[in-house]
């Protein structure tokens, strides 16, 4: 097997300072298990990249995951691969499995956020059950609650950059130049799901599936609910207040 050691000569001193210092800062942090619930465009996906550097986590979002555990050739992502490739849907079992492997990096030393999953009071079961195994729980789950109108506005007026996952929106956070990405010049492109009928289908989907998780965790006391119509920097602070 290759080795993959890393030559620490050829990292400049910057990046070693950089990372000696995020670890110094991250060692006095306390654990902590999150999952983010919320309908498509809630606002879950500003937040997760702060909250992951604020409290040292690491964000696990199932699609990427499951990606990353097909390309590697994990035995977990064999089994997710042979189900895909039948066009199943992959189980329950086997995505908890997959979580289960991924809290076991070091960059999940600190805890995780779980975005995307659980979207069933089952998932939810499976995941619970799983974590109790390991002696540990889900300290709090992060509803950003929001009314289903101001959704349309939001979903349809998004932009990504595909290489880098940059996002902009028409009337909240406009390119510099429409239809162009800041950094790169390259085209922006509109996801096949960022529209009206889409939108409507998930949303349907969400509150049949997932508002009744909401439920099952509200009572074990570990929901809070925060205010999703607000501006970003105002919901960043309600997380700060709940998670202090």
């Amino acid at each position: 097997m290759a080795s993959s050691s890393v030559n620490l000569e050829e990292i400049p001193s910057e990046s070693l300072m950089n990372e000696l210092l995020r670890r110094m800062k991250c060692a006095s942090k306390p654990e902590k298990r999150l999952v983010l619930i919320g309908p498509p465009g809630s606002g879950k996906g500003t937040q997760s990249p702060v909250i992951k550097d604020e409290y040292c986590l690491c964000h696990l979002a199932t699609g990427d995951m499951l990606r990353s555990a097909v390309s590697a050739k994990t035995p977990l992502g064999i089994k997710a691969k042979e189900a895909m490739d039948k066009g199943e849907l992959v189980s329950d079992d086997l995505v908890v499995g997959i979580i289960d492997e991924a809290m076991k990096k070091p960059s999940c030393q600190k805890g995780f956020i779980l975005d995307g999953f659980p979207r069933t009071v089952g998932q939810a079961q499976k995941l619970d059950e799983m974590l109790e195994r390991q002696g540990v729980k889900i300290d709090k789950v992060l509803d950003f609650a929001i009314d289903d109108s101001i959704l349309e506005e939001r979903i349809t007026g998004r932009w990504i950059h595909p290489a880098s996952g940059r996002s902009y929106h028409t009337k909240f956070a406009p390119p510099k130049v429409p239809g162009v990405d800041d950094v790169t010049g390259e085209p922006l492109i509109q996801r096949k799901d960022d529209t009206a009928a889409v939108l409507k289908s998930r949303l349907e989907a969400f509150h049949k599936q997932t508002e009744p998780v909401i439920d099952y965790y509200s009572k074990k006391g570990a929901v809070a609910k925060l205010n999703a119509e607000k501006p970003p920097k105002a919901v960043t602070d309600e997380i700060r207040k709940v998670l202090s």
